[in-house]
Parts: C-alpha cells; structure tokens; sequence
C-alpha cells in the first residue's frame, strides 16, 4: 500500500476527514523509519517549529486520540503522569528515563511476570504493559 493511501485508510479507520492539518499530523506520525514516542505537546512543537501552518495543540490532541481509539496508537502513562502516544502498537513494555523524559522499547519477552492476579468477577485482562522508570546512579 502507497503511504499517501496508508495515511488516508489511517484517517478513515479513525473516522476522520482527510484535511490538510490531519494528513500532516498523521505524516509526522507514520511516515517515520522507527517506533516514535511522543506527547501531544512535543508533537505540536514538532510539527510547528518545521515551518508548516500552525495547527492548535486541541487539533493534534483531538487527532491524536481518535487514532488512538482507532488502534493506530498506544497510550502510555508514566510515573510522573504525564500521557505518551506510541506508533509501535505490537506488545511490548518500556523504560521510562526520569531525567531526559524519553522512554526506549523492551521486547515484551523480555519482561517475566511470574503470578498476576485473576481480574474480578465479569472482567477479562484486555492488556498488560509495564514502564520501567530509571534515574540517573
């Protein structure tokens, strides 16, 4: 599939209209050689400092979570309880730097829980993730 058809399915899936503020959000999303972890804020910088029309940080959150809710983005909470958007949606955990805000990847095989509890009565575990936070020795 073409990338100009990826982003326009992406927009699609997501319930979106193709305009230019929202194909140029999702360009800065999935048109990246790597995994991009970000939140709203830095992916407002991003985009804006490039040069290109402003786009409002509530253009790029509401955008930002309908491709979330579309499955095209995971959410991630870190211990100081800040939300981080990631393009990678297989499973897999995180570190989270205290210092430098940035998280990096772990294979979710490489993380061995050995006892989680059975969810409550009428409740199945949807997913699992674990963010490791670091600081510095």
């Amino acid at each position: 599939m073409s990338i100009k058809k990826n982003i326009a399915n992406k927009l699609r899936t997501s319930g979106l209209r193709p305009t230019n503020q929202r194909i140029l959000i999702a360009k800065n999303l999935f048109e990246r050689d790597n995994t991009f972890h970000f939140t709203v804020e830095t992916l407002n910088r991003e985009i804006n400092k490039n040069g290109n029309k402003k786009i409002s940080l509530a253009t790029i959150y509401n955008t930002v979570e309908a491709f979330k809710k579309a499955g095209h983005l995971k959410k991630i909470l870190t211990s100081n309880t800040k939300s981080y958007y990631d393009t990678n949606i297989r499973s897999h955990h995180h570190f989270y730097d205290d210092e430098t805000k940035e998280l990096t990847d772990i294979d979710y095989q490489k993380v061995k829980l050995s006892k989680i509890p059975n969810p409550p009565k009428g409740k199945k575990i949807k997913n699992l993730e674990v963010v490791i936070s670091l600081q510095k020795l």
